[in-house]
């Protein structure tokens, strides 16, 4: 296979569908691509019904494009990441991996376009968040929950409004962002640094305001981005984390028990926001980010040295939060419910405690003026002065069962 024909097929599967986010090739199966959450097979002249392991290796190897590292790391360690350009169609994220002795690809669509916090329609508190100057950032969720394109938009709003000196470490650059106000210099693993560790240790001594990490992997990284934090460096990283409570939790799990109390209390010291994210199936198509969002005050600072308990965990501190712009998951899904942006079911499947949720649904739902029950013809039956039953009385059909 040439390069123009893995071209041609990609761009093929590019436009099969509407709203295409990730493109997937594996043995056994037809190509296919992601469309608002679900995989969806693509028809292709001549038809491919399963691929076979040669034609996945043969795209495999044309991605790879000779790259001695990227082949390395492929037989070293099972899989590779990597970046494509489909010219004047769309750049990927692209891993290669190998399953059951086959290989099989992932390219993850990167948006070409900088989105800002209004066309996302995130949170007025983002703006606050942007004017941080100091301290740690972690945004957080499951891979493809659109960490990497909230973070664009939050360096898109500084990048708007502070001429200051900004250094991404990325694996790959997804978002390639314009000098505005701000100086960019945005750094690839493999090209341009080998480890984000190296990456970070590095930009320490390249005079930024703001770096950002693309994912704090592992313990040295950890260190080193609190360290920069605390040296008064703004450190803008992500985590595949679901929410605050579980963050710090993966951050102190990587540090032996006997340092724990000395991390606690730095990122005590350093943790500006968290916020986390899951992305779920919007009314009409497409998806919604609920996001989870929790700042620093007196109560999270406590609840970090010394752990969480009742009555200070981290859902009660940002639900007792919700009016300074704070949120939990719950809070997020309720509100999206009543703006209409997302169904009961969905609210009730990505929340994180149904009971509450539930409770909040009925109430939004008393408030438009709409049954909260699905229970009909109930009859009442009345006993008359000899204690002997009466004839049943149905009850109102408007009469609403609390």
């Amino acid at each position: 296979m040439r390069r123009n024909e893995l071209d041609h097929v990609l761009g093929t599967m590019l436009d099969s569908n509407k709203d295409v986010s990730d493109l997937n090739i594996t043995v056994d199966k037809p190509l296919q691509v992601e469309s608002s959450g679900q995989l969806v097979p693509v028809v292709l002249e001549p038809p491919i019904e399963k691929l076979t392991p040669f034609q996945t290796e043969m795209m495999a190897l044309n991605l790879i494009g000779g790259s001695r590292r990227l082949t390395e790391d492929l037989l070293r360690t099972g899989s590779c990441d990597s970046s494509y350009m489909l010219t004047g169609k769309a750049r990927f994220r692209v891993n290669i991996f190998s399953q059951r002795g086959n290989y099989s690809v992932v390219l993850r669509k990167l948006n070409t376009k900088i989105p800002t916090l209004a066309e996302m329609k995130l949170p007025d508190i983002f703006h606050q968040v942007a004017k941080e100057k100091t301290g740690l950032i972690l945004v957080t969720g499951a891979t493809g929950s659109g960490k990497s394109t909230t973070l664009a938009a939050l360096l898109n709003e500084i990048n708007e409004s502070k001429s200051i000196h900004i250094i991404t470490l990325e694996d790959p650059v997804e978002f390639v962002h314009p000098q505005k106000k701000a100086t960019f210099n945005q750094r690839e693993m493999g090209t341009d640094f080998n480890t984000f560790a190296s990456g970070l240790r590095a930009a320490l001594r390249q005079a930024p305001k703001v770096i950002l990490v693309g994912e704090m992997r592992d313990r040295e990284t950890v260190e080193i981005g609190l360290s920069a934090a605390e040296t008064g460096h703004l450190v803008v990283s992500t985590l595949h984390t679901i929410d605050a409570g579980q963050t710090i939790n993966r951050i102190l799990g990587l540090f032996e028990q006997e340092e724990q109390e000395q991390i606690r209390l730095r990122l005590a010291d350093t943790v500006r926001w968290i916020i986390s994210q899951r992305l779920a199936p919007k009314v009409g198509g497409g998806r919604v980010a609920l996001l989870e969002m929790m700042g620093s005050n007196l109560r999270t600072k406590d609840s970090i040295i010394m752990g969480e308990s009742e009555g200070k965990s981290f859902y009660e501190i940002v639900e007792a939060n919700y009016t300074f712009g704070w949120r939990t998951f719950d809070q997020a899904c309720m509100d999206a419910y009543e703006q209409g942006a997302i169904t009961e079911e969905s609210a009730l499947l990505y929340c994180t405690k149904r009971g509450p949720v539930s409770r909040g649904i009925d109430n939004i739902r008393k408030k438009r003026g709409e049954s909260t029950t699905t229970m009909t013809n109930l009859q009442m039956k009345r006993v008359d002065e000899s204690g002997k039953k009466a004839e049943s009385t149905p009850i109102p059909a408007t009469l609403k069962i609390k």
